[in-house]
């Protein structure tokens, strides 16, 4: 009776991490539509294809050796083997709290939960360089950052190794629950450093430095992204819990449920408050960035504070990336999307407010893993970035940006019926 107890606690840990790897991978097509809808007609067929061919990158680089450099455990040539039954068995009984304890499940599942967060990293990267990088300078860079530059920070905090034979982040008192910095702060120093190289779009900002707005597209496929990504956070943050398999987890499923949603919620009300204030105006993507802005400040510990503490967080939040993106643009930072706000500022945030819920979270171990994070990530991105530039180029001619990429890059326009002259 027992034995097959474990068997079925396996099996529902295993169905619930594939489950939760399932929902994170649909938050791909969230990307893919925000983005799509932010920019301009003429670049949506573009910012499709990064989203579509980004994802297949990081499924095939991370097989190939990101899991090896973040864990120890290469599947690519040796695949995994068939489950040890005796041996899983054996761990569950030999466990002193019985069900309590660490997960036990799939080692597959495992796999295929962590590689659509390398995805969900590098997507945060397409959005702040649209309309202006070439399609192939864009891959090239995803090839390197999924398969290397984002493992071997993973390794430093998820995979628990030291920073280059340093220090420890887990002994400083680092802690990020699903990973406000190790993938959204480090997604955003990626963006930021491809940015900083490429420039800012034709026309985005006078000579008097005020920026011009480039409306986008389609607010309804925003919209639409923004409540996929939002249902998708569910399975970024609840099947970080690892296990479903008893009361006690099963509870902590349910409050990181209950506080990712409330985060969103009020840092979705927070933002378009701001937006009434500031500019008169119920401004939409401030709204759609507010929600996912509390998304990102939840995600570094969900399962601590209560609704209300959530609540707050998430508010901060969505009032937080308004002020960010307005201050990047008076830097002339151009982030078609606001990605660097809501994923770099913010992941910042939500990193910073860990302890205050969490007693074993220390200030000095956030600040000494935001910084390892952004440092890091920022510097390699920029020497990539940098090489790329310096041999096949990372930037489309000024013409290619004025008739839009979809012709150049892709030779095929999102909207032909409507898109006949390009302005």
């Amino acid at each position: 009776m027992q034995e097959q107890i474990y068997h079925l606690q396996f099996a529902m840990d295993t169905f619930y991490f594939l489950v939760c790897g399932a929902l994170v991978m649909w938050m791909a097509a969230g990307f893919s539509m925000l983005e799509a809808g932010l920019v301009r007609a003429k670049n949506t067929t573009e910012i499709l294809t990064k989203n579509v061919v980004l994802y297949s990158v990081a499924c095939v680089m991370y097989l190939i050796c990101g899991y090896q450099l973040m864990y120890g455990g290469g599947y690519f040539l040796a695949g995994i083997g068939e489950v040890d039954v005796a041996q899983t068995l054996t761990s569950f009984a030999e466990r002193e709290n019985g069900f309590e304890g660490k997960a036990i499940y799939s080692k597959a599942s495992d796999f295929f939960f962590q590689v659509v967060f390398v995805a969900t990293a590098m997507s945060i990267v397409s959005g702040a360089v649209a309309e202006r990088m070439k399609l192939w300078a864009f891959l090239s860079f995803a090839v390197v950052m999924t398969g290397f530059i984002y493992p071997m920070e993973g390794s430093w905090t998820w995979g628990g190794q030291s920073v280059f034979g340093l220090y420890s982040l887990g002994d400083l008192g680092f802690s990020d629950f699903a990973g406000s910095g190790i993938v959204h702060l480090a997604g955003a120093a990626a963006a930021l450093a491809g940015v900083l190289l490429l420039g800012a779009r034709k026309g985005k900002y006078g000579k008097d430095g005020k920026a011009h707005a480039f409306p986008g597209s389609n607010m309804p496929l925003a919209a639409l992204g923004t409540l996929i990504l939002w249902l998708g956070w569910f399975g970024f943050n609840g099947g970080s819990v690892l296990k479903l398999g008893d009361i006690a987890n099963a509870n902590a499923v349910a409050v990181v449920f209950l506080n990712t949603n409330a985060a969103a919620a009020a840092g979705t009300i927070a933002a378009i408050g701001l937006s009434m204030l500031l500019f008169k105006k119920a401004d939409l993507t401030m709204a759609l960035n507010g929600a996912l802005a509390g998304l990102v400040a939840i995600t570094a510990e969900p399962s601590t504070p209560t609704p209300l503490e959530a609540s707050i967080f998430g508010a901060i939040a969505g009032v937080l990336v308004v002020g960010s993106i307005l201050a990047l643009d008076k830097l002339k930072i151009d982030d078609p999307v606001g990605a660097i706000s809501v994923h770099g500022t913010v992941g910042l945030f939500g990193l910073l407010i860990v302890p205050l819920t969490k007693e074993s979270a220390t200030v000095v171990g956030q600040l000494a893993g935001a910084a390892t994070i952004f440092v890091w990530v920022f510097v390699a991105s920029s020497i990539v970035w940098f090489a790329l530039k310096m041999t096949m180029g990372i930037r489309v001619t000024e013409q290619e940006e004025y008739e839009g990429v979809d012709r150049s890059e892709c030779g095929v326009e999102a909207y032909p019926e409507f898109v006949s002259t390009v302005k």
